[in-house]
């Protein structure tokens, strides 16, 4: 028997196969590799939200832990994955010059918002008339190379199954799980979006954005910052750059369309004034939920399911958090903070009549 079993391996179950074994902790992973969301995720890990120029929620605290915790990922994998990388936020007027100004004199602020201005001639292959303000403390993560290096890295272990979890075989006694040949003490779902066809957790409102990024080569560009204007635009180096994102709330599937690459083509059009070619066009479903908080708890009524999920866009900073709260509730019965416990939607649970489908219980 094992300690855990652990469905799904993107950002949310990387993050916690690695806590467990840091913690000493015996786990099997499944994963059939369905869910795009991790896997076309641009990275970045930022503590404002550019809009409006305040603190993302908890970036404080997800900052202290992830940094150290793709540090030691790196050293572990023998792959560089934390790349430090300015943000440029590009100004559309003077009262956005304006705003930046007052949110380096907020509270809390000042470490993440550099009170230079950018001057508009920094790049002339981008069109910035109003100029940038820089974002500290910001990176980003090869999630790709994560991705790959750590799933070679279980299979290595003899760690990692590569199948589509069947939910109607799981085994669920009073003291653990059974699931095909494995035993295991605890069984943790970090499907992202693929949660919404988990019959366990299906009632939790994980609502499913779609994202699409564009690859684009210009030579001319010489861009070595991202840039937040229209679009990001994202530099992976030999002169590529990942273009993004749109949002799509309709369409559920990771297929890349030509609507949302007319989109994007639109409004990287009106930022950049130099030449560049499309080399791809990559598309995955991000794991949003209705409150913009993540999913982090036990199972109103089995106590030995878990879920792991739920972290939208900002994968990267919120994984290595989340992941320690639901080891502290697994081992030491310790709630996860009340924004992110799923225990805020029990009362969901039971009014809507929710219970697994399928399954053998016991």
């Amino acid at each position: 028997m094992v300690d855990y079993l652990v469905v799904g391996l993107g950002l949310a179950g990387i993050s916690f196969c690695e806590t467990l074994e840091r913690n000493n902790k015996s786990f099997r992973a499944i994963s059939d590799g369905s869910q795009m969301s991790s896997a076309v995720a641009g990275g970045l890990y930022n503590p404002l939200m550019l809009k409006r120029f305040t603190l993302a929620w908890n970036a404080m605290e997800q900052l202290d832990l992830a940094l150290p915790f793709y540090q030691d990922l790196e050293r572990k994998l023998g792959l560089r994955l934390n790349h430090e990388l300015p943000i440029l936020r590009r100004f559309s007027s003077v009262e956005e010059q304006n705003l930046w100004f007052e949110a380096f004199d907020k509270e809390g602020l000042k470490p993440y918002v550099s009170p230079t201005i950018r001057p508009d001639s920094y790049n002339p292959n981008i069109d910035a008339p109003f100029g940038y303000g820089e974002v500290l403390q910001t990176g980003r993560v090869d999630v790709q190379g994560m991705l790959a290096a750590y799933k070679g890295y279980l299979r290595q272990k003899g760690a990692l199954t590569f199948e589509t979890f069947d939910h109607d075989i799981l085994e669920i006694k009073d003291d653990h799980i059974t699931y095909k040949s494995v035993k295991a003490k605890h069984l943790v779902f970090a499907e992202g979006y693929g949660l919404s066809m988990n019959p366990y957790f299906r009632y939790l409102p994980l609502t499913g954005t779609k994202g699409e990024y564009l690859i684009i080569e210009a030579p001319e560009l010489k861009e070595f910052n991202a840039i937040k204007a229209a679009v990001f635009i994202i530099p992976m180096g030999n002169d590529r750059y990942r273009v993004g994102a749109t949002y799509k709330w309709k369409d559920k599937t990771n297929s890349p369309t030509e609507a949302s690459k007319a989109e994007l083509i639109e409004r990287l059009n009106q930022v950049l004034k130099c030449g560049y070619s499309i080399m791809g066009q990559e598309a995955g479903i991000r794991p949003t939920v209705t409150d913009r908080r993540p999913l982090v708890g036990r199972h109103p009524i089995y106590a030995n399911l878990y879920v792991l999920n739920g972290f939208g866009s900002r994968g990267v900073m919120i994984a290595p958090s989340a992941s320690e709260q639901l080891f502290d509730l697994v081992e030491g019965n310790r709630s996860p903070q009340p924004e992110m416990d799923i225990a805020r939607f029990t009362k969901k649970y039971f009014s809507d009549g929710s219970s697994p489908v399928g399954g053998r219980n016991g």
